[in-house]
């Protein structure tokens, strides 16, 4: 297996970075066009974070579920430009999160669902999902440096989920057939939303039932550390929420960036199982020979998808 460069990495990821900023400058805000099902495009002001698009993707059969009176559970998802439709991302790459859940509703395996799409704001995604908390944990010293390098200096976490939960929530709930509980609420990103995942289920316990994040990067940084996954590990052991009627999906792949999450991953997965979690509630995964890219997730992504929203008996 070809070894692994952290520093060659780095400078990959910073070009794509920009080509990320590029892409979105030319193409600003464009409209997936999704597979199957279709989305509707909100814009909601809010007082907490910069505005961005929230597309809302709605199943192809969803009016005539409505009529039948049917519900549906409701998954929200970060880096929401990124979910449907590769021909409007930077890496031509996509979770096909439609595709997926339409097979899997269209077999009965999951319970009526829509998607709630939040788009990320480029350079500001570290900001909006570095948790807040964790940061205040660092030592000044590491805090600055990942203020200055990666934050645009300010921790817009808190901010980010309150707009979800205060703003965004309700909105949809009035708009759309859902499922208001927390047993019917979820959330789920990859990477930094991965982590900001559990974080949101640690924050409002009482709006999200569950929570999955796939690469999860527990060393919120581009190079192996301690000291933001004890951090990170010390937050979920006073707040991960009791495990009774939740459940939480992690997982990792061994290439690319994914090669440096092993011990942090392994360490998470014990604190988690400290807080009570089992395997009725809880599944951690390795992916071996899979990478750090939407293609892979989107390999993988029937996994959580049917653990968090299958149908439960009575």
């Amino acid at each position: 297996m070809p070894s692994f460069h952290p520093v060659r990495f780095f400078a990959i990821l910073m070009c794509m970075s920009a080509a990320l900023t590029l892409s979105s400058a030319r193409a600003q805000d464009r409209q997936p066009k999704p597979s199957t099902g279709s989305l509707e495009r909100i814009e909601l002001p809010s007082r907490h974070i910069e505005n961005r698009p929230v597309d809302v993707w709605l199943p192809t059969d969803y009016v005539e579920r409505v009529r039948r009176g049917e519900r549906f559970q409701v998954l929200y998802m970060h880096d929401g430009q990124m979910l449907f439709d590769p021909t409007t991302t930077w890496n031509k790459q996509a979770w096909h999160v439609d595709i997926t859940l339409d097979r899997l509703m269209r077999n009965g395996q999951i319970a009526p669902t829509i998607v709630v799409a939040i788009w990320n704001r480029d350079k500001f995604r570290a900001s909006e999902y570095f948790p807040k908390k964790v940061l205040e944990r660092l030592a000044p010293k590491q805090r600055r440096f990942m203020l200055d390098t990666y934050m645009e200096r300010k921790a817009q976490s808190d901010n980010y989920l309150r707009f979800l939960v205060d703003e965004l929530k309700p909105v949809i709930d009035s708009r759309y057939a859902t499922r208001r509980g927390r047993e019917s609420t979820f959330v789920m990103g990859s990477s930094r939303g991965a982590v900001l995942s559990v974080y949101a289920m640690s924050e409002y316990p009482r709006v999200f039932g569950g929570a999955a994040g796939l690469s999860v990067h527990w060393i919120g940084k581009f190079e192996r550390n301690a000291a933001i996954p004890m951090a990170t590990f010390a937050y979920l052991s006073e707040h991960l929420p009791d495990p009774a009627g939740r459940r939480l999906y992690l997982d990792r792949g061994t290439e690319t960036l994914d090669a440096m999450y092993g011990p942090s991953f392994d360490f998470g997965a014990e604190v988690i199982r400290e807080r009570g979690y089992t395997d009725a509630n809880y599944m951690h995964r390795v992916f071996p020979g899979t990478d750090h890219s939407e293609r892979a997730w989107s390999e993988r992504l029937e996994i959580p998808l049917l653990f968090l929203l299958a149908k439960r008996g009575p």
